[in-house]
């Protein structure tokens, strides 16, 4: 039995565990974000075979001390995240980049008899641990932590066209050309793969309403947790256009264990349970599980989010509409609290500007009832408040959409984002400004969240300030 067996987790243990397998198996460290078994050496192969080994930050150490003596044993060179922070980064898609996720571990044969070997005892000793799912890459079985690829070993670059340098293989003339790592068969055209085409194929679903009752044509995001896609629905009697958010099963995991499957799934129960109230929610229109994960198909709201309407403007929006946009903000904040909810993700990027210049809000998959805060972990780091009590969230759980109420109609203001280190007043960014309308935005950003005013409070003064401009 491994040590990890029957032992109680917390993200201290985790650290601590994987930090020590690091000391033992991977000495070397990076400049950027791997540790090494070992030095390359010269005669090690240029490109080949190599694996990847897919982990949570909850099961990396578990697949770490799993695999690393039989690597070890045989001295091949392989490594791995050099962290279990840097590992949630790496799985998120936002810091490396989308085609990294899940790649927690890579193992480079020394050819391809040592690769056909190596997967099957590496997918033997992570067989049942949660893993993400790699994309592009090929999966070895159903269910696996291991994937593979073809692609080079070192350090192999060309320019591109634009004289951007890019990864790059030799091809069978010798000649370098692009390591295409996004390629749906994981290999260039002149590799056979040597476990067999049909692994390649195999594990296509038949049964996938995304392939029978909606057409998607536009991914709108995607990350670690999961993507959001804009579609057809075809199982409706009228063609209508629907937004379909997809939440991975083992993707992107935080520390409380909760991956995009959960949270996507939470939200579809949410957006039902605030459908009422005049918030203007998204539709739910359906739910269904493919592939292991979980998809909520919505209404799509027409329009524009705010982050992408001020980011086009050259101007500033006039004070009347700036003043407009906030109460229209605070009084469907004041909603959301008085029905007992906190949303937890206040900011530009989810409020829609609809064409009859209309609010509306997005994403309430972090959103939870008073008296639930442990459970969740969320929000945006420029609309969280700066400096806050361990207890604040259960003890003031409103005060952090105030805090983003605030933030937001800072940025409506100033055109950037708030900072307490390159703070801009408003009288010296506008003339002309109330100093009550002042006031009313210090109060919501005050690092004292029982002096940040109420919502109700919020819209009634803005409602105020807008009556003096009329």
């Amino acid at each position: 039995m491994n040590s990890f067996a029957k032992k109680v987790t917390t993200p201290r243990i985790l650290i601590a565990e994987y930090d020590l397998l690091c000391k033992k198996y991977l000495p070397l460290e990076t400049e950027d974000i791997w540790r090494l078994s070992r030095q390359m050496l010269a005669d090690d192969p240029l490109q080949g075979w190599k694996i990847h080994i897919s982990s949570t930050i909850h099961s990396a150490p578990r697949a770490l001390e799993n695999v690393a003596p039989l690597l070890e044993n045989r001295r091949v060179f392989f490594k791995a995240a050099k962290s279990l922070v840097e590992l949630g980064k790496l799985n998120s898609g936002m810091f490396y980049g989308y085609s990294q996720i899940g790649k927690f571990m890579t193992v480079y044969p020394q050819n391809e008899n040592e690769f056909i070997y190596l997967t099957e005892k590496l997918h033997q000793l992570t067989l049942g641990l949660a893993a993400p799912v790699i994309p592009f890459d090929l999966r070895y079985e159903k269910n696996s932590s291991v994937y593979y690829r073809y692609g080079a070993f070192k350090n192999l670059e060309i320019k591109d066209v634009n004289g951007k340098l890019t990864p790059a293989i030799f091809d069978p003339s010798g000649k370098l050309v692009p390591d295409i790592r996004d390629h749906e068969k994981g290999r260039p055209e002149w590799i056979t793969n040597p476990l067999g085409i049909k692994r390649e194929t195999e594990h296509a679903e038949t049964q996938n309403p995304l392939k029978t009752a909606y057409r998607v044509f536009k991914s709108l995001s995607q990350r670690g947790k999961g993507g959001v896609y804009l579609a057809l629905d075809l199982s409706s009697q009228t063609l209508r256009l629907c937004v379909i958010k997809e939440g991975c099963r083992h993707g992107e995991v935080d520390w409380l264990g909760k991956d995009g499957f959960d949270y996507v799934k939470r939200e579809a129960e949410i957006l039902v349970r605030l459908s009422f109230n005049g918030l203007g929610l998204p539709e739910k229109y359906k739910t269904f599980e493919a592939g292991n994960n979980f998809y909520l198909v919505t209404e799509y709201v027409e329009g524009e989010n705010l982050q992408n309407f001020l980011a086009k403007r050259k101007r500033r929006l006039p004070l009347k509409k700036v003043l407009e946009y906030s109460c229209q903000l605070a009084l469907l904040i004041e909603k959301i609290h008085s029905a007992g909810w906190v949303w937890h993700d206040c900011k530009p990027a989810n409020i829609i500007i609809t064409k009859n210049k209309k609010l509306r809000l997005l994403d309430f998959e972090g959103a939870y009832q008073k008296g639930e805060t442990s459970r969740y972990v969320w929000g945006t780091d420029d609309f969280l408040p700066f400096s806050w009590e361990p207890d604040s969230q259960s003890r003031f759980p409103m005060s952090f959409d105030l805090f983003a109420l605030g933030a937001v109609i800072y940025y409506l203001f100033c055109g950037k984002y708030y900072s307490k280190d390159d703070f801009v007043p408003f009288h010296k960014v506008r003339r002309k400004i109330s100093p009550n309308l002042e006031k009313i935005v210090g109060a919501l950003l005050d690092k004292n969240p029982q002096k940040r005013p109420p919502a109700k409070k919020v819209a009634r003064l803005l409602q105020n300030e807008l009556s003096l401009l009329t």
